[in-house]
């Protein structure tokens, strides 16, 4: 494998202690920030869905806020937004570079983007189901956990899978203000040296990846779908 990596891609070889780090720079930029934006988006978008008109719990003044929040970051270009967000990095996180500093505007990337997808899977269930919960007694939080979110686990599976795949993205192109990861690898060490091998190793890892989470997301959402079909069958 060594001598295969050495023959087909020399620079990657010359550079592979710098290639691996910028790959688990990579990953732990997509888990930290992917995970903390799972449960904010989730949560707005829960909030979103609940607040608006003609939701189980109407509030036009949450609705409008949170609304335009979302709106605002998510019209913004996520190169400006890494620049614009510089001074809020460094005062809270202590600084605006590398993984650490990529953190909170990777966050401020995906959670509107995200909690855009969790509104549109929940508002895709069947209203005649959360009637029904509501006329057995069920409260808020009971409707959003055993109607919403129950019902609609294969579409936020979909979901969540575009929006990791996003983030993926996104982390390449943090690497370009000086996050580091593989975007920054193969910017300095690919694109700046002229060597066009790292590049294509960085392409193909990307490709590698984003093939992976829409194959796994795939299937469970596959899955999920069919268990909930048996599931009604039964009742």
């Amino acid at each position: 494998m060594e001598a295969l990596i050495k023959q087909w891609a020399p620079s990657l070889y010359t550079y592979r202690d710098k290639f691996f780090k910028s790959c688990d720079a990579t990953v732990e930029m997509f888990w930290k920030a992917g995970l903390i934006a799972f449960f904010i988006g989730l949560l707005l978008g829960i909030l979103l869905v609940v607040t608006k008109k003609g939701g189980i719990r109407p509030c036009p003044v949450v609705y409008q806020l949170v609304n335009l929040v979302v709106n605002v970051f998510r019209s913004i270009p996520f190169i400006i937004l890494l620049i614009f967000l510089i001074p809020l990095t460094r005062a809270v996180v202590g600084t605006a570079i590398n993984v650490k500093g990529a953190i909170l505007p990777l966050v401020f990337g995906t959670v509107p983007f995200y909690t855009r997808q969790v509104e549109v899977a929940l508002s895709g269930v069947d209203a005649g189901k959360v009637e029904a919960a509501r006329s057995m007694g069920s409260g808020t939080f009971g409707i959003i956990c055993r109607v919403y979110l129950h019902e609609a686990v294969p579409d936020l599976i979909r979901v969540t899978t575009v929006t990791a795949i996003s983030l993926i993205g996104l982390t390449t192109m943090a690497g370009a203000v000086g996050a580091g990861g593989i975007g920054s690898f193969a910017i300095n060490y690919g694109q700046n040296q002229n060597h066009p091998d790292i590049v294509n190793v960085c392409v193909i890892v990307l490709l590698v990846v984003t093939f992976i989470l829409q194959g796994l997301g795939n299937t469970l959402s596959r899955r999920t779908t069919n268990r909930g079909l048996v599931t009604r069958r039964h009742k």
